[in-house]
Protein backbone atom coordinates (compact mmCIF):
# COMPACT_ATOMS: atom_id res chain seq x y z
CA UNK A 1 0.00 0.00 0.00
CA UNK A 2 1.42 3.31 -1.24
CA UNK A 3 2.19 6.62 1.75
CA UNK A 4 1.83 8.86 -0.69
CA UNK A 5 -1.05 11.08 -1.22
CA UNK A 6 -2.08 12.90 -4.08
CA UNK A 7 -5.26 15.67 -4.69
CA UNK A 8 -7.01 16.02 -7.56
CA UNK A 9 -8.76 20.08 -7.69
CA UNK A 10 -12.01 20.18 -10.13
CA UNK A 11 -12.78 23.69 -11.30
CA UNK A 12 -16.52 23.01 -11.92
CA UNK A 13 -16.79 19.98 -9.18
CA UNK A 14 -20.21 19.61 -9.19
CA UNK A 15 -20.63 19.79 -13.15
CA UNK A 16 -20.79 16.60 -15.15
CA UNK A 17 -17.76 15.40 -15.88
CA UNK A 18 -16.60 16.63 -12.30
CA UNK A 19 -18.89 14.97 -10.08
CA UNK A 20 -19.16 11.47 -12.88
CA UNK A 21 -15.26 11.42 -12.33
CA UNK A 22 -15.47 12.07 -8.13
CA UNK A 23 -18.02 8.80 -8.05
CA UNK A 24 -15.57 7.22 -10.64
CA UNK A 25 -13.17 7.57 -8.34
CA UNK A 26 -14.42 6.22 -5.20
CA UNK A 27 -16.01 3.24 -6.99
CA UNK A 28 -12.34 2.73 -8.42
CA UNK A 29 -11.24 2.93 -4.54
CA UNK A 30 -14.03 0.13 -3.62
CA UNK A 31 -13.94 -2.46 -6.92
CA UNK A 32 -17.40 -1.59 -7.84
CA UNK A 33 -16.98 -0.71 -11.27
CA UNK A 34 -14.64 -2.33 -14.39
CA UNK A 35 -11.81 -0.01 -15.59
CA UNK A 36 -12.83 0.60 -19.31
CA UNK A 37 -12.48 3.67 -20.35
CA UNK A 38 -9.17 4.27 -18.42
CA UNK A 39 -6.14 4.21 -20.78
CA UNK A 40 -3.76 4.44 -17.95
CA UNK A 41 -5.16 0.64 -17.11
CA UNK A 42 -4.37 -0.93 -20.13
CA UNK A 43 -2.01 -3.10 -19.62
CA UNK A 44 1.64 -1.59 -21.18
CA UNK A 45 1.24 0.70 -18.65
CA UNK A 46 1.50 -1.64 -15.59
CA UNK A 47 4.34 -0.80 -14.17
CA UNK A 48 5.86 2.77 -15.31
CA UNK A 49 4.82 3.98 -11.46
CA UNK A 50 1.61 5.33 -11.91
CA UNK A 51 0.05 6.66 -8.42
CA UNK A 52 -3.07 3.94 -7.34
CA UNK A 53 -6.75 5.45 -7.21
CA UNK A 54 -6.26 4.80 -3.08
CA UNK A 55 -3.60 7.43 -3.21
CA UNK A 56 -6.31 10.21 -4.51
CA UNK A 57 -7.77 12.49 -2.74
CA UNK A 58 -10.51 15.45 -4.20
CA UNK A 59 -11.55 19.14 -3.68
CA UNK A 60 -12.48 22.05 -5.87
CA UNK A 61 -14.00 25.60 -6.87
CA UNK A 62 -17.53 25.81 -7.75
CA UNK A 63 -19.45 28.81 -8.74
CA UNK A 64 -23.05 26.96 -8.47
CA UNK A 65 -24.68 26.37 -5.47
CA UNK A 66 -25.22 22.63 -5.55
CA UNK A 67 -24.93 19.25 -4.31
CA UNK A 68 -22.78 16.51 -5.74
CA UNK A 69 -25.42 13.38 -4.63
CA UNK A 70 -27.98 15.73 -5.71
CA UNK A 71 -26.57 15.98 -9.33
CA UNK A 72 -25.76 12.58 -9.70
CA UNK A 73 -29.05 11.19 -8.63
CA UNK A 74 -30.43 13.75 -11.10
CA UNK A 75 -27.88 12.81 -13.64
CA UNK A 76 -29.08 9.04 -13.37
CA UNK A 77 -32.28 9.63 -13.64
CA UNK A 78 -32.64 11.82 -16.94
CA UNK A 79 -29.73 9.76 -18.70
CA UNK A 80 -29.58 6.83 -17.62
CA UNK A 81 -25.69 6.29 -18.07
CA UNK A 82 -24.97 5.11 -14.53
CA UNK A 83 -26.24 2.99 -12.09
CA UNK A 84 -28.36 5.49 -9.33
CA UNK A 85 -27.33 2.70 -6.78
CA UNK A 86 -23.78 3.41 -7.03
CA UNK A 87 -24.63 6.67 -5.69
CA UNK A 88 -25.50 5.53 -2.14
CA UNK A 89 -22.97 2.97 -2.16
CA UNK A 90 -20.28 5.63 -2.74
CA UNK A 91 -22.21 7.80 -0.38
CA UNK A 92 -19.12 8.14 2.43
CA UNK A 93 -16.78 9.59 -0.15
CA UNK A 94 -18.88 12.08 -1.79
CA UNK A 95 -19.86 13.55 1.18
CA UNK A 96 -16.39 13.98 2.42
CA UNK A 97 -15.61 15.71 -1.17
CA UNK A 98 -18.58 18.24 -0.86
CA UNK A 99 -16.79 19.25 2.37
CA UNK A 100 -13.65 20.63 0.33
CA UNK A 101 -15.31 22.74 -2.20
CA UNK A 102 -14.49 25.76 -2.38
CA UNK A 103 -16.53 29.46 -3.96
CA UNK A 104 -14.81 29.54 -7.36
CA UNK A 105 -14.63 32.89 -9.04
CA UNK A 106 -16.58 35.31 -11.45
CA UNK A 107 -14.14 37.59 -12.21
CA UNK A 108 -13.62 38.48 -15.76
CA UNK A 109 -15.96 36.40 -16.47
CA UNK A 110 -19.08 36.96 -18.98
CA UNK A 111 -22.50 37.78 -18.23
CA UNK A 112 -24.15 34.11 -19.35
CA UNK A 113 -21.59 32.48 -16.68
CA UNK A 114 -22.54 34.45 -14.37
CA UNK A 115 -25.90 33.75 -14.78
CA UNK A 116 -24.50 30.34 -13.30
CA UNK A 117 -23.30 31.63 -10.28
CA UNK A 118 -25.09 31.47 -6.60
CA UNK A 119 -25.29 34.79 -4.98
CA UNK A 120 -23.01 33.55 -2.24
CA UNK A 121 -20.03 33.51 -4.69
CA UNK A 122 -17.66 36.55 -3.66
CA UNK A 123 -17.41 39.31 -6.14
CA UNK A 124 -13.47 39.57 -6.16
CA UNK A 125 -12.43 43.17 -5.86
CA UNK A 126 -9.80 42.42 -8.77
CA UNK A 127 -8.06 39.57 -11.01
CA UNK A 128 -5.15 39.44 -8.04
CA UNK A 129 -7.95 39.17 -5.26
CA UNK A 130 -9.35 36.56 -7.11
CA UNK A 131 -5.86 34.82 -7.51
CA UNK A 132 -5.27 35.19 -3.86
CA UNK A 133 -8.60 33.84 -2.51
CA UNK A 134 -8.37 30.98 -4.85
CA UNK A 135 -4.49 30.43 -4.24
CA UNK A 136 -5.53 30.03 -0.07
CA UNK A 137 -7.88 27.29 -1.19
CA UNK A 138 -5.18 24.93 -2.88
CA UNK A 139 -2.62 25.60 -0.40
CA UNK A 140 -4.89 24.79 2.68
CA UNK A 141 -6.08 21.79 1.08
CA UNK A 142 -2.52 20.51 0.17
CA UNK A 143 -1.67 21.25 3.95
CA UNK A 144 -4.37 19.92 5.52
CA UNK A 145 -3.59 16.83 4.06
CA UNK A 146 0.11 16.97 3.78
CA UNK A 147 -0.41 16.12 0.15
CA UNK A 148 2.67 15.21 -2.32
CA UNK A 149 1.26 16.84 -5.04
CA UNK A 150 -2.16 18.59 -6.19
CA UNK A 151 -2.93 18.67 -9.69
CA UNK A 152 -5.96 21.75 -10.52
CA UNK A 153 -8.31 20.30 -13.56
CA UNK A 154 -10.79 22.42 -15.05
CA UNK A 155 -13.64 20.86 -16.41
CA UNK A 156 -16.00 24.15 -15.71
CA UNK A 157 -17.89 25.82 -18.45
CA UNK A 158 -16.52 27.03 -21.85
CA UNK A 159 -15.27 30.93 -22.11
CA UNK A 160 -15.19 32.90 -25.13
CA UNK A 161 -12.03 32.98 -26.85
CA UNK A 162 -9.66 35.81 -25.78
CA UNK A 163 -8.18 39.05 -27.76
CA UNK A 164 -4.13 37.83 -26.74
CA UNK A 165 -2.52 40.71 -27.89
CA UNK A 166 -4.70 42.64 -25.16
CA UNK A 167 -2.46 40.83 -22.54
CA UNK A 168 0.16 42.26 -20.97
CA UNK A 169 3.41 39.99 -21.19
CA UNK A 170 6.52 38.90 -20.04
CA UNK A 171 4.92 37.88 -16.52
CA UNK A 172 5.96 40.46 -13.85
CA UNK A 173 4.38 43.03 -16.13
CA UNK A 174 1.29 40.56 -16.03
CA UNK A 175 1.20 40.12 -12.44
CA UNK A 176 1.38 44.25 -11.73
CA UNK A 177 -1.46 44.80 -14.48
CA UNK A 178 -3.38 42.50 -12.28
CA UNK A 179 -3.53 44.08 -9.09
CA UNK A 180 -5.96 46.94 -10.81
CA UNK A 181 -9.69 46.62 -10.04
CA UNK A 182 -9.96 47.37 -13.94
CA UNK A 183 -7.89 44.42 -14.97
CA UNK A 184 -11.20 41.89 -15.80
CA UNK A 185 -9.33 40.88 -18.98
CA UNK A 186 -8.15 37.63 -18.29
CA UNK A 187 -11.02 35.22 -17.93
CA UNK A 188 -11.93 33.05 -14.78
CA UNK A 189 -9.86 29.65 -16.21
CA UNK A 190 -6.60 31.93 -16.66
CA UNK A 191 -7.12 32.97 -12.81
CA UNK A 192 -7.60 29.69 -11.86
CA UNK A 193 -4.30 28.54 -13.67
CA UNK A 194 -2.14 31.16 -12.18
CA UNK A 195 -3.50 30.39 -8.60
CA UNK A 196 -2.16 26.73 -9.49
CA UNK A 197 1.02 27.89 -10.62
CA UNK A 198 2.19 30.24 -8.04
CA UNK A 199 1.24 27.52 -5.38
CA UNK A 200 3.18 25.01 -7.16
CA UNK A 201 0.22 23.12 -8.53
CA UNK A 202 0.08 21.35 -11.90
CA UNK A 203 -2.88 21.77 -14.43
CA UNK A 204 -5.01 20.41 -16.98
CA UNK A 205 -7.31 22.32 -19.34
CA UNK A 206 -9.53 19.97 -20.49
CA UNK A 207 -11.91 22.77 -21.82
CA UNK A 208 -11.25 24.83 -24.77
CA UNK A 209 -11.35 27.79 -22.29
CA UNK A 210 -8.02 30.28 -22.55
CA UNK A 211 -6.55 28.90 -19.13
CA UNK A 212 -2.77 29.19 -19.67
CA UNK A 213 -2.40 29.28 -23.10
CA UNK A 214 -0.54 32.41 -22.71
CA UNK A 215 2.79 32.94 -23.34
CA UNK A 216 3.46 34.83 -19.22
CA UNK A 217 1.50 32.14 -17.92
CA UNK A 218 4.03 29.79 -19.65
CA UNK A 219 6.73 31.79 -18.08
CA UNK A 220 5.25 31.50 -14.81
CA UNK A 221 5.19 27.96 -14.93
CA UNK A 222 8.62 27.26 -15.76
CA UNK A 223 9.33 29.32 -13.18
CA UNK A 224 7.59 27.90 -10.82
CA UNK A 225 8.81 24.69 -12.04
CA UNK A 226 5.21 23.22 -12.28
CA UNK A 227 3.67 21.07 -15.60
CA UNK A 228 0.26 21.78 -17.84
CA UNK A 229 -1.61 20.66 -20.65
CA UNK A 230 -4.78 21.37 -22.15
CA UNK A 231 -7.00 21.85 -24.33
CA UNK A 232 -10.47 20.59 -25.03
CA UNK A 233 -10.76 16.81 -23.72
CA UNK A 234 -11.17 14.92 -27.28
CA UNK A 235 -13.83 12.10 -26.46
CA UNK A 236 -15.97 11.82 -29.15
CA UNK A 237 -16.67 13.24 -32.95
CA UNK A 238 -13.28 15.48 -32.97
CA UNK A 239 -11.72 11.75 -31.53
CA UNK A 240 -13.12 9.84 -35.12
CA UNK A 241 -12.06 12.87 -36.87
CA UNK A 242 -8.24 12.15 -35.80
CA UNK A 243 -8.49 8.32 -36.51
CA UNK A 244 -10.19 8.76 -39.74
CA UNK A 245 -8.70 11.64 -41.66
CA UNK A 246 -5.03 9.93 -41.47
CA UNK A 247 -7.10 7.07 -43.79
CA UNK A 248 -7.66 9.63 -46.32
CA UNK A 249 -4.12 11.21 -46.39
CA UNK A 250 -2.53 7.69 -46.24
CA UNK A 251 -4.67 5.95 -49.14
CA UNK A 252 -4.16 9.49 -50.60
CA UNK A 253 -7.97 10.20 -50.72
CA UNK A 254 -8.99 14.02 -51.54
CA UNK A 255 -11.19 15.03 -48.78
CA UNK A 256 -13.10 17.59 -50.20
CA UNK A 257 -15.12 19.17 -47.82
CA UNK A 258 -16.30 17.70 -44.17
CA UNK A 259 -19.32 18.72 -42.38
CA UNK A 260 -20.18 17.45 -38.82
CA UNK A 261 -23.48 18.37 -36.97
CA UNK A 262 -23.33 18.44 -33.15
CA UNK A 263 -26.60 18.31 -31.02
CA UNK A 264 -26.26 17.89 -27.19
CA UNK A 265 -28.74 18.95 -24.36
CA UNK A 266 -26.13 19.42 -20.83
CA UNK A 267 -24.95 22.45 -19.13
CA UNK A 268 -22.47 22.79 -21.43
CA UNK A 269 -24.23 22.90 -24.20
CA UNK A 270 -26.12 25.32 -22.72
CA UNK A 271 -23.69 27.38 -22.37
CA UNK A 272 -22.38 26.89 -25.82
CA UNK A 273 -25.80 27.89 -27.16
CA UNK A 274 -23.99 31.31 -26.98
CA UNK A 275 -22.40 32.41 -29.60
CA UNK A 276 -19.24 34.24 -28.35
CA UNK A 277 -18.65 30.94 -26.29
CA UNK A 278 -19.67 28.60 -28.95
CA UNK A 279 -16.79 30.13 -31.11
CA UNK A 280 -14.12 28.40 -28.56
CA UNK A 281 -15.73 25.16 -29.11
CA UNK A 282 -15.62 25.44 -33.15
CA UNK A 283 -11.76 26.73 -33.22
CA UNK A 284 -11.01 23.44 -31.55
CA UNK A 285 -12.69 20.77 -33.37
CA UNK A 286 -12.18 22.09 -36.76
CA UNK A 287 -8.41 22.79 -36.57
CA UNK A 288 -6.96 19.26 -36.84
CA UNK A 289 -8.15 18.14 -40.31
CA UNK A 290 -5.95 20.74 -42.00
CA UNK A 291 -2.78 19.71 -39.89
CA UNK A 292 -3.77 15.84 -40.66
CA UNK A 293 -4.57 16.24 -44.26
CA UNK A 294 -1.62 18.79 -45.42
CA UNK A 295 -4.69 21.07 -46.73
CA UNK A 296 -7.41 22.58 -45.60
CA UNK A 297 -10.65 21.11 -47.45
CA UNK A 298 -13.75 23.05 -46.83
CA UNK A 299 -15.38 22.60 -43.21
CA UNK A 300 -18.54 23.12 -41.33
CA UNK A 301 -19.07 22.39 -37.97
CA UNK A 302 -21.60 23.26 -36.01
CA UNK A 303 -22.99 22.80 -32.47
CA UNK A 304 -26.81 23.02 -31.32
CA UNK A 305 -28.48 22.82 -27.81
CA UNK A 306 -31.00 20.35 -27.71
CA UNK A 307 -32.65 19.94 -24.48
CA UNK A 308 -33.97 16.73 -24.01
CA UNK A 309 -30.82 15.10 -24.70
CA UNK A 310 -29.37 16.04 -21.74
CA UNK A 311 -25.61 14.25 -21.53
CA UNK A 312 -26.09 12.65 -24.78
CA UNK A 313 -24.14 14.12 -27.25
CA UNK A 314 -25.22 12.97 -30.99
CA UNK A 315 -23.04 14.05 -34.17
CA UNK A 316 -23.65 13.57 -37.50
CA UNK A 317 -20.45 13.83 -40.48
CA UNK A 318 -20.86 13.93 -44.22
CA UNK A 319 -17.03 13.56 -45.53
CA UNK A 320 -16.79 14.09 -49.40
CA UNK A 321 -14.18 12.77 -51.01
CA UNK A 322 -12.16 12.38 -54.76
CA UNK A 323 -10.26 9.02 -55.55
CA UNK A 324 -9.00 7.57 -58.81
CA UNK A 325 -10.28 9.62 -61.71
CA UNK A 326 -11.38 12.06 -59.71
CA UNK A 327 -14.37 10.23 -58.87
CA UNK A 328 -16.71 11.78 -55.85
CA UNK A 329 -17.68 9.62 -53.07
CA UNK A 330 -18.93 9.53 -49.80
CA UNK A 331 -18.45 8.70 -46.21
CA UNK A 332 -21.12 9.40 -43.30
CA UNK A 333 -21.21 8.45 -39.90
CA UNK A 334 -22.91 9.18 -36.50
CA UNK A 335 -21.97 9.13 -33.39
CA UNK A 336 -23.87 8.80 -29.78
CA UNK A 337 -22.23 9.03 -26.48
CA UNK A 338 -22.69 9.69 -22.83
CA UNK A 339 -20.62 13.50 -22.72
CA UNK A 340 -19.59 13.00 -18.83
CA UNK A 341 -19.24 9.02 -19.23
CA UNK A 342 -16.44 9.17 -21.98
CA UNK A 343 -14.73 12.05 -20.33
CA UNK A 344 -14.75 11.26 -16.67
CA UNK A 345 -12.18 8.40 -17.47
CA UNK A 346 -9.97 10.73 -19.35
CA UNK A 347 -10.07 13.27 -16.25
CA UNK A 348 -8.62 10.65 -14.01
CA UNK A 349 -6.60 9.56 -16.65
CA UNK A 350 -4.56 12.80 -16.75
CA UNK A 351 -4.08 13.55 -12.94
CA UNK A 352 -2.05 9.72 -12.72
CA UNK A 353 0.02 10.90 -15.84
CA UNK A 354 0.33 14.53 -14.25
CA UNK A 355 1.85 12.92 -11.04
CA UNK A 356 3.79 10.50 -12.87
CA UNK A 357 5.26 13.72 -14.88
CA UNK A 358 6.33 15.43 -11.47
CA UNK A 359 7.75 12.22 -9.91
CA UNK A 360 9.99 12.30 -12.94
CA UNK A 361 10.48 16.26 -12.73
CA UNK A 362 9.17 17.26 -15.65
CA UNK A 363 8.82 20.95 -16.15
CA UNK A 364 6.24 23.02 -18.40
CA UNK A 365 4.10 21.56 -21.30
CA UNK A 366 3.40 17.65 -21.93
CA UNK A 367 2.95 16.86 -25.36
CA UNK A 368 3.20 13.13 -24.35
CA UNK A 369 -0.82 13.91 -23.73
CA UNK A 370 -2.06 15.25 -26.78
CA UNK A 371 -3.85 12.28 -27.43
CA UNK A 372 -6.32 13.31 -24.51
CA UNK A 373 -6.97 16.93 -26.60
CA UNK A 374 -8.64 18.24 -29.45
CA UNK A 375 -6.20 21.03 -29.58
CA UNK A 376 -2.93 20.41 -27.64
CA UNK A 377 -0.72 22.77 -26.56
CA UNK A 378 2.57 23.37 -29.26
CA UNK A 379 1.08 20.84 -30.79
CA UNK A 380 1.10 20.40 -34.68
CA UNK A 381 0.80 16.48 -34.60
CA UNK A 382 -2.93 15.37 -34.83
CA UNK A 383 -3.11 11.94 -35.87
CA UNK A 384 -4.32 10.41 -33.26
CA UNK A 385 -2.18 7.18 -33.19
CA UNK A 386 1.16 9.37 -33.34
CA UNK A 387 -0.24 10.95 -30.56
CA UNK A 388 -0.75 7.74 -28.67
CA UNK A 389 2.69 5.99 -29.54
CA UNK A 390 4.21 9.39 -27.86
CA UNK A 391 2.54 8.56 -24.50
CA UNK A 392 3.64 4.31 -24.96
CA UNK A 393 7.33 5.92 -25.85
CA UNK A 394 7.26 8.73 -22.54
CA UNK A 395 5.53 6.14 -20.09
CA UNK A 396 7.84 3.08 -21.10
CA UNK A 397 11.20 5.40 -21.20
CA UNK A 398 11.82 5.54 -17.56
Amino acid sequence: MSSSKYGIWLVGACGGVASTAILGLAALKRGLIPTWGLVSELPQFAGVGLPQWDDFLVGGHEIRCASLVAELRRFAIENRALPPELIELCREELDAVQTEIRWGTVHGATEVIRGLASPEVPEDRSSRFAVDRLEADLRAFREKYRLDHLVVIHVASTEPPLAVDEIPSPWPKLWRWLETEAACALPPSSLYAIAAFRSGCSYINFTPSPGPDLPPLGELAVEQQVRYMGCDGKTGETLLKSVLAPMFARRHLRVLSWVGHNIFGNLDGKILDHPANKASKIATKDRLLGHILGYRPQTLVSIEFVESLGDWKTAWDHIHFAGFFGTKMVVQFSWQGCDSILAAPLVLDLARWTILAWKRGHVGLMPFLASYFKSPYGMAEHNFETQFKMLEAWALAH
